[in-house]
């Protein structure tokens, strides 16, 4: 529609335009022409008006084919005197005075003219009357134009939509292909993907951008499904110990303290599914807490501390030794909560996988940017082929060689998520048989 209009001004200016410049200068051959015959009149004494004959006639006004110029001179009364060759047997229309010095379109012998007239003065009197006109033949030109523009505007039109037509075709072709890859698409199907157009334009950027969330959302499900099965099999794992646990307690009668030791046993087991529910639901809680995250200024010191009183028990029980180092006052900017979630995985690990009589270190260091957070133990270490998996989901190292340790894997796994979550970086670095070092950096607090 658009386009259309444009055109239509277009052309409508192109036609004003030639009309306009046609017009002036047929105007302006007339003028010329009648102020050169107003040259070529005189008065004599009874102001009567005399016409030099011989030097207008002399003009090259006798071809009707050429450029004809017409020119008729009237007396007073309006009647004619003479006229110029080319006319022959013809007149121009003497029109009334109103219309003098006027540009008035008539016909001559059917022929289009444009013709003007005026007075000729003596002594601020009319002593007679003098006519030019012009063919208006090369007028032609503007009409010949205006049926042009006229049939050219809907073929042009025509055309445009083709093109328009085509165009859209194929720009929309990769619109089309994105809906049909999109439609095959389903839940039980994420492997499709769009392809990629050749030419790198938005559709390329929008194509590519649905690949990569295609991706993420792939591996999303991916996790989920493998986390339920962990899961499941973690769960059923305790349940399944307490209830080979009790139906072998019902089979015989037993004394006091087997039956006590089956029951703490199964207790245990409970608390350790407890506990694994917990963190589940941590996991859980984790995946939609980026809305809920607090931004509050926390003393590192202070929570370190209160989780080695936490943890104070377990710690002599084992005969730890543990060796701080941060004699100054650390602060940063985050949420207080998560980040002793953090610090208590951390320290429940190093404790955990450290020998009776170990000794574990916790420093806090600061350069210009950041704070740095390490804990590290001389117990068992982690393999190297084992570096990679211990963020995933309840997975533990060397199990088999250490079933004495307990635990759920998921502790990493939360450190890892709440680090992501909160932009932390974390780093670890382990040596099998010599103990494990986890370090982190924080932005430094802003503080007021």
């Amino acid at each position: 529609m658009s386009s259309s209009i444009l055109i239509a001004i277009v052309f409508l200016s192109i036609f004003t335009i030639v009309k306009y410049s046609v017009n002036q200068h047929i105007n302006e051959e007339i003028q010329e022409e009648l102020y050169k015959h107003l040259d070529d009149v005189s008065t004599d004494s009874n102001d009567t008006y005399l016409i030099q004959v011989d030097q207008w006639r002399a003009r090259e006004h006798n071809s009707i084919s050429v450029n004809p110029v017409f020119v008729e001179f009237y007396d007073t009364n309006k009647q004619l005197i003479d006229k110029s060759p080319n006319l022959k047997n013809s007149n121009i229309q003497l029109l009334a005075a109103n219309q003098n010095n006027k540009f008035t379109d008539t016909k001559l012998n059917g022929i289009p003219i444009r013709q003007i007239q005026t007075g000729i003065i003596n002594k601020d009197q009319v002593v007679g009357y003098l006519v030019v006109a012009m063919s208006l033949e090369d007028f032609e030109i503007v009409q010949i134009l205006k049926n042009i523009l006229l049939i050219s505007y809907p073929l042009i039109l025509i055309l445009l939509f083709l093109i328009a037509r085509f165009l859209a075709g194929r720009s929309i072709k990769p619109v089309s292909t994105i809906i049909d890859t999109s439609s095959q698409i389903t839940k039980d199907n994420l492997k499709s993907r769009i392809p990629l157009p050749i030419n790198k334009d938005e559709l390329f950027v929008l194509s590519q951008n649905i690949n990569n969330l295609l991706d993420r959302v792939e591996n999303a499900i991916e996790r989920e499904k493998q986390f339920t099965s962990d899961a499941s099999h973690e769960l059923r794992t305790p349940l399944a110990v307490i209830k080979g646990t009790m139906e072998v307690l019902i089979r015989k009668p037993r004394n006091q303290h087997e039956y006590e030791e089956k029951i703490n046993f199964c207790i245990s087991e409970v608390n350790r599914l407890n506990h694994m529910v917990d963190q589940l639901l941590l996991l859980a809680r984790f995946e939609n807490q980026k809305q809920n995250i607090k931004n509050e200024t926390i003393y590192l010191n202070a929570i370190i501390l209160d989780n080695l009183t936490r943890f104070s028990e377990k710690i002599e029980s084992k005969k730890i030794k543990i060796i701080t180092s941060f004699s100054d006052d650390y602060y940063i900017q985050s949420d207080n909560y998560l980040v002793s979630i953090i610090i208590s995985n951390l320290l429940s690990n190093a404790i955990k996988y450290s020998d009776s009589t170990g000794e574990i270190r916790i420093k806090l260091s600061q350069n210009e940017h950041h704070i740095t957070f390490s804990i590290s133990d001389n117990g068992i270490g982690i393999a190297p082929d084992d570096m990679d998996k211990i963020f995933n989901s309840f997975y533990r190292s060397d199990v088999i060689n250490h079933a004495q340790i307990k635990g759920t894997g998921l502790g990493l796994s939360i450190v890892k998520r709440l680090c992501d979550l909160l932009k932390f970086e974390i780093s670890v670095d382990s040596k099998l048989n010599f103990g494990t070092t986890f370090s982190l950096s924080f932005s430094l607090a802003k503080l007021k």
